[in-house]
């Protein structure tokens, strides 16, 4: 393997930790800045649902940019833009403010996410081997990271505006740094791809929606302990400001377990297996944390159901990337931005059911989200006979 193919891994699987450990930081602050803005549960569902519709929005619009500007360019520029959003989170004493920093930060994000992922497939196809799952992981750790630096933050009371200043400039610098390591030039088309546009046939747009409805369903799976997490510990249970970010923590650090071996898995066992073993646990993990309530179990209910989506969204990525007969970068923005989807209706869906049956019961909606994620794996294709 080129020198150049192993520093383009490296510098994406910087920009990866860096999407998710930017993002997390602020999460274990978001009870604090709930009372701050002094929120409801519906109301707080509705206005973090606002950030992911940007980012469905603005995410559409990546296939066009990639092709104009490469993959790297726009992940990058994206990729900073992102993190200095963090201050408009972070000196937020308004609804709209707070609102606004998620859009800002959504829209943003929206193009990144995409833009990384291709650009990352790119690399992915000079090792001949997969490791786009390993790239996810990274942003795992990011997010764990994040995620502990923000709970040591409430914890030590640290001012939120403090915190998003300092850790973005820090993760601005490194943004650069990424850029400098990842491949240069545009994206180059593959034998499959269409250079003419045209209408997306009918049963390539079904597989695609059923990728990303399959992605959707586990990004509100990964994102409820990002959104409700805190709230949920903070309502059910007396636990001390640091355990706000524990459901958080604990599914991120599962998943990132999960996606770091899951690279080896798929090629061993195959992309559909793998996914449906996962979301089977994912279903069992959600089910604990509705029905058995406690600190620990609600941790350990977390942790198991992001060890089980780890390869379920990377997955549904690459799926929709390998389709032949699309233009470069156009089935990957699809179930990019529809996974978003999850993210979008998550919230709101988790605050009008809690405002209804309460915080617990409003969490069965996870457990049901991962039984209709298992009823679409057949959209991830057939997978390759394995040799034993």
């Amino acid at each position: 393997m080129t020198a150049e193919a192993r520093r383009a891994r490296w510098g994406v699987t910087l920009c990866f930790f860096l999407n998710g450990a930017a993002w997390s930081s602020v999460i274990p602050r978001y009870p604090e800045i709930r009372r701050t803005l002094e929120l409801g549960d519906l109301e707080w569902g509705l206005i973090i649902s606002v950030g992911p519709l940007a980012g469905l929005f603005f995410g559409l619009a990546s296939a066009h940019l990639i092709r104009r500007f490469g993959s790297a360019n726009l992940a990058v520029t994206m990729q900073t833009a992102g993190i200095f959003t963090l201050n408009l989170l972070g000196n937020a004493t308004h609804p709209a403010v707070f609102a606004l920093g998620l859009v800002m930060m959504a829209a943003f994000d929206g193009l990144c996410d995409t833009a990384m992922n291709s650009h990352g497939l790119r690399v992915q196809r000079l090792f001949s081997r997969s490791i786009i799952t390993g790239f996810h992981a990274w942003w795992s750790l990011g997010a764990v990271f994040g995620g502990l630096l923000g709970s040591a933050g409430a914890q030590l009371r640290i001012s939120v505006w403090l915190q998003c200043l300092v850790l973005s400039i820090v993760f601005g610098a490194l943004a650069i740094v990424a850029r400098y390591w990842m491949l240069d030039g545009k994206d180059p088309f593959r034998p499959h791809d269409v250079h003419a546009p045209g209408r997306i046939p009918l049963p390539i747009l079904v597989r695609l929606l059923a990728l990303g409805i399959l992605a959707a369903s586990a990004a509100m799976i990964e994102d409820s302990p990002a959104s409700w997490g805190g709230i949920y510990m903070d309502e059910m249970f007396s636990v001390a400001p640091f355990w706000f970010g524990g459901a958080f923590v604990a599914l991120q650090g599962a998943q990132m377990i999960g996606r770091f071996t899951g690279d080896r898995i798929i090629d061993r066992f195959g992309r559909r297996r793998t996914v449906t073993m996962g979301l089977g646990a994912a279903a069992v993990g959600m089910g604990i944390v509705v029905f058995l309530p406690s600190p620990a179990t609600t941790i350990l209910g977390f942790a198991i159901a992001g060890w089980g989506i780890a390869t379920t969204i990377p997955g549904a990525m690459n799926a929709g990337d390998d389709i032949p007969g699309l233009r470069n970068g156009t089935g990957l923005t699809i179930v990019t931005a529809m996974f978003r989807i999850g993210i979008l209706l998550g919230p709101p869906t988790i605050g009008l059911l809690a405002e209804v049956f309460g915080i617990r019961w409003a969490m069965a909606a996870l457990p049901l989200a991962a039984v209709v994620a298992l009823a679409l794996t057949p959209a991830l294709g057939r997978d390759r006979r394995v040799e034993r």
